[in-house]
């Protein structure tokens, strides 16, 4: 009787952890089917659900005013999770080494991408939605080509060995050159850096909030948030900052390199630094993250409908 009585105690402790928490990967469209094996290992597709199957072909989202669907649209429909460029994602796959052919009849792994030439302002939204409950903190994870001005042209498929850039970079004359600098100056021209903003929108599962800008964490840092004495409203400060696509949300990106950015829990009545009140997150969620590429880029900037995924921790919709 004493063993069933540990058994029993036993298996009441653990349920809880087998309801299950587990890792999740998002991107626009049905994250299991519509994902390209060129940008993704088999360890990360083990964690992309079939949101189709759970929560059916689109669900309904609330994008304020504005129309769900406009000229910028290129991959995805009204309602549904989109991705949208300035430019026509016509461009080639940039990262891909073993590519071959020449514009229009490009042949490579990956998907059509939509490109930013140096010396031209433009942008990149991706409208992507939560398939779980988060539990923890979460990454936004963005991937682009990034190449000197005019490499593919020059070089095609091979550029990506001989032009790979970073944004801010400081270009050197003549071909595929960096511009070197001395001590005391910054090897990154920041005014050259694009800008990241990442706003939520409430699903079909929860309450109606009032859509809230993320905050994202510095990293490394203490990961300590501040917070107003009076109001206690979140405040940017060396650990933290809001994504809301000002100067102090520029990003760095490396050519075919994953950049994370980490984004604080959203918590119910919390207010953050713009005045607006957070609301705990719930499957389904929308989540819009836009790339303003300023007109003094100084590389040219390849993005697509995967360019950027969703990471974190969630709870399991079964």
């Amino acid at each position: 009787m004493k063993w069933l009585l540990v058994l029993l105690a036993v298996f009441f402790m653990v349920a809880p952890a087998m309801a299950g928490e587990d890792p999740y990967i998002a991107i626009v469209g049905n994250d299991a089917t519509a994902v390209d094996p060129f940008y993704f290992s088999p360890k990360h597709v083990q964690f992309l659900l079939n949101t189709q199957n759970i929560y059916g072909t689109d669900a309904f989202w609330t994008f304020g005013s504005q129309d769900p669907t406009n000229q910028y649209t290129r991959v995805g429909a009204a309602n549904g999770e989109q991705f949208r460029s300035q430019t026509l994602n016509n461009q080639a796959e940039v990262c891909d080494t073993t590519g071959t052919g020449i514009a229009p009849n490009f042949v490579d792994r990956g998907l059509r991408n939509a490109v930013t030439p140096a010396g031209n302002a433009g942008f990149y939204e991706w409208f992507i939605r939560l398939p779980k409950k988060p539990s923890g903190e979460i990454n936004i994870m963005l991937q682009c080509g990034v190449l000197k001005p005019n490499a593919f042209a020059a070089y095609g498929y091979g550029s990506i060995e001989l032009c790979a850039g970073e944004t801010g970079e400081r270009v050197g004359f003549g071909t595929c050159v960096r511009q070197e600098v001395d001590p005391g100056v910054s090897p990154v021209n920041n005014t050259a850096l694009p800008t990241i903003t990442a706003i939520v929108y409430p699903g079909p599962y929860n309450v109606a909030f009032t859509p809230f800008h993320l905050t994202s964490f510095k990293n490394p840092s203490s990961y300590t948030l501040a917070f107003d004495p009076v109001t206690q409203a979140m405040s940017n400060n060396t650990n933290s900052q809001i994504l809301d696509g000002s100067t102090n949300a520029r990003i760095l990106l490396k050519a075919c390199m994953d950049k994370t950015v980490v984004t604080k829990l959203p918590v119910t009545g919390q207010i953050n630094t713009l005045g607006e009140t957070e609301n705990d997150l719930e499957a389904g969620d929308m989540i819009y993250v836009r790339l303003d590429v300023p007109r003094y880029n100084t590389v040219d900037i390849y993005c697509h409908a995967q360019s950027v995924r969703l990471a974190g921790v969630g709870e399991t919709p079964f």
